[in-house]
């Protein structure tokens, strides 16, 4: 009997400890999963997709703003299997991007074989009564879908981006993508950089439903309000680009260049007015392009400046007092021999006792490291520094590089003899304007910006000018100014210069590192200047990439930028100065 008791304790004892490790097992350790199912079988959740802002020149006018396109999504559940090969056929010419419906013959119906795949992989997910199966359908693509009458097939509202102006500075704008969750999501330039302001905020409505799926009425009810993207206002100008890209496919052509920019600053407050780059894409069919041609150059590539670094290397020299523009050069009498290499003039010609005004105008290489030894290396390092060679110029788009200066103690007297006249270091083109922007300025570093303001529902945020650093004193550039100007008024580019007005510029023509060495062939062509010259305006930076015309700035880039800044005096309605 006892032995009978004892054995039903035990069992009793054993079945309510799985009883209780059962209750923990759903009450603890699944309570989470269970809440959220329960919550989604009596909780309807809408969520509501915030317009993501637009993207406007200074004259308020959309470079970017928003269209209506579909989600086009499916219930399997109402799709019979038997019904599907046949729907999966008619369906899927009609899902192609719009580079894939020009393809003809085999590569077309290998596209479309991968299309019903991808169809099929979708369907084949079980308990789904929702699949998204295309996004940003056009309205007449939609109307097409809709004469197949085919059950089971739905869309959505959304928006796909809209280009006004085409193409037009596609470098500066980026292109809105889809993130690995499908969001959409900025790439490269302002979308990129401002993809946050620009996207807003969703929506969502949670309310209680019945049985029925319809809402109860005094039932739970929570709204959450969705936010608009905001606008980007932009200081850029969009006549000022239409020259510049007007311009410089005019350049690239005439010169046989491979590529090429042109950046437009407001030397002042270092709002950029106009950037244009070739070639191009667009940023709509973003995805019928090469990958290489979403950067862009002007803030992404790097490159030897070559002669347009010797005003900020002169600028250092004048600064520093170790030099005057009337200083003589004492070692300009023929090739100057530095450790085992010989320094020579871009032409072979040299000018003993030269001034540092003609030292300039003839672009003289080694009248530029007299200028350094006079300088000294550690004073040298010293001002690329202050110039922001070297680091990142905080331009507000999103594929900025830079390439560090040596440390110190790596550099040797070739280093400081090659800097001197721009070789032997890499800078962007954006690093290079704001450089001669502070020459331009009176001295002052500017962090250089397309944002002007960030408009939003409730407020709007203006983007103010942002100095840096002062550079150099207001003495040292009235005189580089005067220096600039005379390398352009007597310099191997006079030929091109309007006449009239005040230009201070300065050309280089850098060659091409290839693999170690420099090839003989391949060169930078650049310049950069500005007007007026006694309060400037605006400053540009033309730069070509291996031009075929003529390895020589004088006879690419220099021609190319008096062809902007002659229209930019007309837009400008700028006066000129000379007799």
């Amino acid at each position: 009997m006892k032995d009978r008791i004892f054995a039903l304790f035990i069992i009793f004892s054993l079945a309510s400890f799985l009883l209780v490790i059962r209750l923990f097992y759903w009450q603890v350790i699944k309570a989470a999963e269970l809440t959220a199912l329960a919550t989604n079988q009596r909780e309807s959740v809408i969520k509501i997709l915030p317009s993501r802002g637009k993207i406007l020149t200074s004259d308020n006018f959309p470079l970017v703003s928003n269209q209506k396109a579909f989600l086009l999504f499916a219930n399997p559940l109402k799709i019979p299997s038997e019904k599907r090969e046949k729907i999966f056929e008619e369906l899927s010419p009609l899902l192609l991007e719009e580079r894939e419906a020009t393809f003809s013959g085999e590569e077309r119906e290998e596209i479309l074989k991968k299309e019903i795949k991808k169809l099929k992989e979708l369907f084949d997910i079980p308990n789904k009564v929702w699949l998204p199966l295309k996004h940003k359908i056009s309205l007449e693509k939609k109307l097409e879908i809709e004469k197949l009458a085919i059950d089971g097939l739905g869309f959505e509202e959304e928006e796909v981006r809209f280009y006004p102006e085409a193409s037009m500075a596609a470098h500066l704008l980026g292109f809105v993508g889809a993130n690995l969750t499908g969001e959409a999501t900025g790439y490269f330039g302002l979308e990129g950089y401002y993809d946050l302001e620009l996207k807003g905020k969703k929506g969502v409505i949670i309310e209680e439903k019945d049985a029925g799926n319809f809402p109860i009425i005094g039932g739970f009810f929570n709204q959450e309000k969705v936010k608009n993207g905001k606008d980007l206002v932009l200081h850029l100008d969009r006549s000022i680009q239409l020259i510049a890209e007007q311009e410089l496919k005019k350049g690239i052509n005439k010169y046989g260049a491979k590529s090429g920019y042109i950046i437009i600053m407001e030397p002042f407050s270092g709002a950029i007015l106009a950037l244009a780059s070739f070639p191009a894409y667009h940023p709509a069919e973003f995805l019928n392009y090469e990958e290489t041609l979403y950067k862009n150059p002007a803030i992404a590539e790097l490159y030897e400046p070559g002669s347009t670094f010797k005003i900020l290397v002169m600028a250092a020299a004048l600064n520093e007092a170790v030099i005057t523009p009337q200083t003589r050069c004492e070692i300009c009498e023929g090739p100057y021999k530095i450790d085992k290499y010989l320094i020579k003039t871009w032409n072979e010609k040299y000018y003993p006792d030269q001034t540092m005004v003609e030292v300039l105008e003839h672009s003289d290489n080694v009248g530029m490291v007299f200028v350094s030894q006079k300088l000294g290396k550690g004073k040298l390092i010293d001002y690329l520094k202050r110039f922001g060679i070297g680091e990142k110029t905080g331009i507000d788009l999103q594929e900025e590089v830079a390439f560090p200066l040596k440390e110190p103690e790596d550099w040797n007297e070739v280093d400081l003899a090659t800097a001197s006249f721009g070789q032997g270091l890499a800078v962007t083109g954006i690093q290079m304007a704001r450089a001669v922007a502070a020459i331009a300025n009176g001295g002052n570093l500017l962090e250089p910006h397309l944002v002007h303001k960030i408009v939003g529902e409730d407020k709007t945020l203006e983007v103010k000018p942002k100095t840096i650093r002062k550079v150099l004193k207001e003495k040292t550039t009235q005189e580089l100014k005067q220096m600039m100007m005379s390398a352009v008024d007597n310099g191997e580019a006079k030929w091109a210069k309007p006449k009239g007005y005040k230009i201070a510029g300065k050309t280089g023509t850098a060659q091409v590192p290839v693999a170690g060495h420099y090839d003989k062939e391949k060169t930078i062509a650049s310049f950069v200047g500005f007007a007026p010259v006694d309060q400037p305006k605006f400053l540009v930076l033309v730069y070509l990439r291996e031009p075929t015309s003529s390895p020589w700035a004088s006879e690419t880039a220099a021609p190319l930028f008096f062809n902007v800044v002659r229209r930019l005096f007309l837009y400008l309605d700028l006066s000129p100065e000379e007799p």
